[in-house]
């Protein structure tokens, strides 16, 4: 279920890529601050069945609520040890898992937006790369955020929250599942970047 009106969740790239990786949590040799979290989840196709090799890229602000970019005015603020930008791909159940920080909440053309991250997805057989949005409220129920309002059914909405699972915690980083599924009726929404 693509929504009806059409947002944008970036353009946070970093500038110029590298091959990326699934650690956000060093750069230069300095550790990120904040709560490190691991976000893992699967990639399925209608039915359940899992996307092999997909390719996820996140970005995303720091614990402060800053990106590693230059189009962000706090830039030079950004956490050192924090790299903000990161690649996975798929196994061959879907799986796939990211080790960064908890987000930030940041203001955005005078709104203040939800901790979240942003995810591109790219897969053999689609004919556009996807983007959506992993949520991180503290209170799932009473969120708002601009772009999470643009998709208005309340199942779709859920879809887009990361849900924390204690049983994947891991040397201090928190456990969060968030599995995309690409298409059917019970699609995560996917937004125009």
């Amino acid at each position: 279920m693509t929504p009806s009106v059409y947002c944008t969740i970036g353009p946070f790239f970093p500038s110029q890529f590298s091959d990326g990786c699934n650690d956000l949590t060093h750069h230069n040799g300095k550790p990120a601050r904040g709560q490190h979290i691991l976000l893992s989840g699967r990639v399925l196709e209608e039915g359940g069945l899992p996307t092999v090799n997909t390719i996820l890229e996140i970005w995303q602000p720091d614990a402060n609520g800053i990106f590693r970019h230059p189009l962000d005015p706090r830039c030079g603020q950004a956490d050192p040890g924090f790299f903000g930008w990161g690649r996975a791909k798929t196994d061959a159940q879907g799986r796939y898992e990211f080790r960064t920080v908890l987000p930030g909440a940041y203001e955005w053309d005078g709104a203040l937006r939800c901790p979240h991250l942003n995810v591109m997805v790219l897969a053999i057989g689609l004919t556009r790369r996807l983007v959506t949005a992993a949520f991180f409220p503290e209170t799932s129920g009473a969120v708002s955020d601009p772009v999470l309002d643009c998709v208005p059914d309340e199942a779709a909405r859920a879809r887009l929250i990361a849900q924390r699972d204690p049983p994947a915690d891991s040397n201090g980083a928190l456990g969060y599942r968030f599995d995309l599924i690409l298409r059917g009726p019970d699609e995560t929404p996917f937004f125009l970047d």
